[in-house]
C-alpha cells in the first residue's frame, strides 16, 4: 500500500513538471478619451505613469485609446512622454456631432476593444463617454464600465437651455440603460453626478514634487497675474481683455493659444502662444504672481491644482470645479462679479500673503490632490 502510495506521488510531481506555469491573474483595463489636449492630457500621461510602474503592471494591464486631433499636442510626443509600462491605440474621434465619423469612430473602437478583451472599460469626457457606451454594447459581453465626465456637457454656457436639456437627457438615459460606476472629479461633480446614477467620488491629481520642483521665490516689478491653458469660450478670453483693461497697471500673461486669440487686444497681455516643452510651461507659470481661472464651466481644472502646487494664490470664478480646488480667503478668492477683483487684487499685492496663501495652497493639494494618492483609489475601484 505504501508502495503504491508512493508511486503515486511521483506520477504527480512528474505531470507538474512538464505542466505550464501558472500565471497571475491579469486585469485589463482599457481607457477611452477623445480630447486628449490641456489638463486632459497631463492627467493621462500622468496616469500612464503610475499604472505603467512594473509593479503595479505586474497585475493591471493598462492600455489607452485616444484621438490626437488637438493642436495643443505633438502627436509624435505622446508616446515619448507616456510611460513604456502601458499601450497606445490612436482612434480618431471629433468633438462635434458628426454622424459618418462617429459611426467610423464606434465601428473602429468595437473592433480594438474585441482584441483587447478588457476586464475593466474607463470612458473618460462625453464625447468618449457616449461613443464608448455604444461600443460597450457591441462587444455582448458584461464588462466592469466607469465614466468620468471631466465636467458635464450640460453644463456649458455657450448653448441653448434647449441643447442643455438634450444632454442631460443623454447622460440620464445612457446612465440607465449601459448601467456602470460614474467616477466623479471634483466634489461638486460628484453630488450632480449622485443625481444621475451610481457615483463615486475620485479626485483629479497632479504630480506635485514634479510640478513643485520648478518652484522658485522671485518678485516681479508689476504684479503679474497669468492664465493657462486654450484660449476658447470656456476659458473666458473676452473677460480676460476686459479685466486687463481695468487694471494697465498690472501684466497679464496667457499661457497657450487658440481660435479665439484675437479678441485678446489689452496691450498689458502676453500671450506666449503653443508651448510644446513641459519644463517651459511650469516655468512661465512660476514667473506669475498670481493665478485667474476665469472659466465659465470646469470639471476640476488641472492648471489650478498646478499653480496652487508652485505656491500661487488662485483668484477664480465661483463655478463648479473652481470652488472645489480654491479655499476662499485661504488659497485664494473665489468671485462672480468684476467689481469684487479690485479688493482682491489689493489684498494680494502684499508679497506676504501671497506666499502665505501659496503656502496654504501647496498643503491643499498634498491634503485632495495628490495623484498617487487619488489613483490608488482608481485602482481599488478597478479591483473590487
Amino acid at each position: 500500500m505504501l508502495k503504491e502510495v508512493l508511486s503515486f506521488q511521483k506520477i504527480i510531481k512528474l505531470i507538474y513538471l512538464f505542466l505550464p506555469p501558472i500565471k497571475s491573474i491579469v486585469l485589463k483595463v482599457v481607457h477611452i478619451i477623445e480630447a486628449l489636449g490641456g489638463g486632459v492630457y497631463t492627467y493621462f500621461r500622468d496616469l500612464s505613469t503610475f499604472f505603467g510602474d512594473d509593479e503595479i503592471n505586474k497585475n493591471i494591464e493598462t492600455t489607452i485609446i485616444y484621438s490626437g486631433n488637438r493642436k495643443e499636442i505633438d502627436a509624435q510626443k505622446i508616446k515619448s512622454e507616456f510611460s513604456d509600462g502601458i499601450k497606445l491605440i490612436q482612434v480618431n474621434m471629433v468633438r462635434e456631432f458628426s454622424p459618418v465619423q462617429d459611426l467610423k469612430s464606434t465601428y473602429k473602437l468595437v473592433k480594438e476593444l474585441k482584441k483587447i478583451n478588457p476586464d475593466v472599460i474607463h470612458l473618460h469626457s462625453s464625447k468618449a463617454g457616449a461613443l464608448g457606451r455604444v461600443a460597450y454594447f457591441f462587444l455582448f459581453k458584461k464588462k466592469k464600465l466607469f465614466y468620468t465626465p471631466h465636467g458635464y456637457s450640460f453644463l456649458r454656457t455657450d448653448i441653448s437651455k434647449t441643447v442643455k436639456n438634450i444632454y442631460w437627457r443623454i447622460e440620464k438615459n445612457f446612465q440607465r440603460f449601459f448601467g456602470g460606476t460614474i467616477v466623479a472629479c471634483g466634489d461638486t461633480e460628484f453630488e450632480i453626478a449622485k443625481g444621475i446614477g451610481n457615483a463615486k467620488l475620485v479626485r483629479n491629481g497632479i504630480d506635485i514634487a514634479n510640478v513643485h520642483k520648478h518652484f522658485v521665490s522671485h518678485q516681479n516689478e508689476k504684479l503679474t497675474i497669468g492664465v493657462m491653458g486654450r484660449i476658447t469660450f470656456q476659458k473666458n478670453p473676452q473677460f480676460l481683455n476686459h479685466i486687463a483693461l481695468k487694471f494697465p497697471d498690472f501684466n497679464f500673461v496667457w499661457i497657450g493659444d487658440g481660435e479665439l486669440r484675437p479678441s485678446i487686444t489689452a496691450p498689458n497681455i502676453r500671450i506666449t502662444g503653443w508651448i510644446l516643452e513641459r519644463k517651459t510651461v511650469l516655468q512661465e507659470l512660476n514667473n506669475i504672481d498670481i493665478y485667474l481661472q476665469i472659466s465659465l464651466w470646469e470639471g476640476l481644472p488641472i492648471a489650478v491644482l498646478e499653480a496652487m502646487a508652485l505656491q500661487k494664490p488662485v483668484i477664480a470664478t465661483n463655478i463648479i470645479g473652481n470652488k472645489d480646488a480654491v479655499l476662499h480667503n485661504k488659497t485664494g478668492f473665489l468671485f462672480s462679479d468684476v467689481s469684487e477683483l479690485e479688493n482682491f487684487f489689493k489684498i494680494l499685492k502684499d508679497p506676504k500673503t501671497r506666499s502665505d496663501f501659496g503656502e496654504n495652497a501647496l498643503a491643499r493639494c498634498h491634503d485632495l490632490f495628490d495623484k498617487n494618492q487619488n489613483f490608488k483609489q482608481l485602482l481599488a475601484l478597478y479591483q473590487e
